[in-house]
């Protein structure tokens, strides 16, 4: 005797406050509480209780009331979105200041680490060495234009794999060479390199093993639904 099959019911999304919370959800939420006790709003006892808990939260819900009481950075409003996720890379207000200038005549100079990179960037070697390492960069803007000039010198930049990557210049007698990347996800930072290169060596390629959590995106996809 057969028996009718039952459709099965479609799983509900996660909500985003239940979603496991990453390195970079701990981060941002680490920079608005450091931004909270340079202005004044947090004493010292109370971002340390704070930071605390930030590196003991699991999830998105654990850390949002961590900073419902402050402002996020730039004065927008906090959400309960993974960083990770679809849209959520949480970009600040477009930097307005002038460009960073990363300079080294006969000498090298050196930009990595979790920093907070402009929307331009000038990056000039003339028998020295630069290196300008984005893998753990936090990206106010979408689009990052780094200017890139090598005279007898070098200038290599390091971008994580899931961002979009591209690039445009000259090699005299050098070598100018960008890897073009396209990310996945249309809401990831993409990165421009320009310049030129005469007698030295411009290069800007992926970091192998640096995906700003691209597998974590995939699975949160499926969760979502989208």
């Amino acid at each position: 005797m057969d028996f009718e099959k039952q459709p099965q019911k479609p799983v509900a999304p996660m909500e985003p406050a239940g979603i496991r919370a990453s390195d970079a959800d701990r981060d941002r939420i680490a920079d608005i509480l450091r931004e909270a006790l340079a202005e004044g709003r947090l004493d010292a006892d109370e971002h340390a209780e704070r930071i605390d808990s930030v590196y003991r939260a699991k999830t998105i819900g654990e850390l949002e009331p961590l900073v419902r009481d402050l402002p996020a950075v730039g004065g927008h409003p906090h959400q309960a979105v993974p960083s990770g996720a679809p849209g959520g890379y949480g970009y600040g207000p477009e930097d307005s200041t002038t460009p960073e200038n990363l300079v080294a005549v006969f000498s090298s100079s050196t930009r990595k680490g979790r920093w907070r990179i402009g929307r331009r960037t000038r990056a000039f070697a003339i028998f020295g060495n630069i290196e300008i390492d984005l893998t753990e960069a936090l990206f106010s803007q979408r689009t990052t234009v780094i200017d890139a000039t090598s005279i007898f010198g070098n200038v290599e930049i390091r971008v994580p794999e899931n961002i979009s990557l591209r690039g445009n210049g000259t090699g005299v007698f050098g070598n100018f060479e960008v890897v073009t990347l396209e990310a996945a996800d249309p809401d990831a930072p993409t990165v421009i390199v320009n310049g030129c290169s005469v007698f030295g060596n411009v290069e800007a390629k992926p970091k192998r093993g640096k995906r700003i959590a691209n597998l974590i995106n995939e699975r949160l996809r499926k969760h979502l639904g989208s």
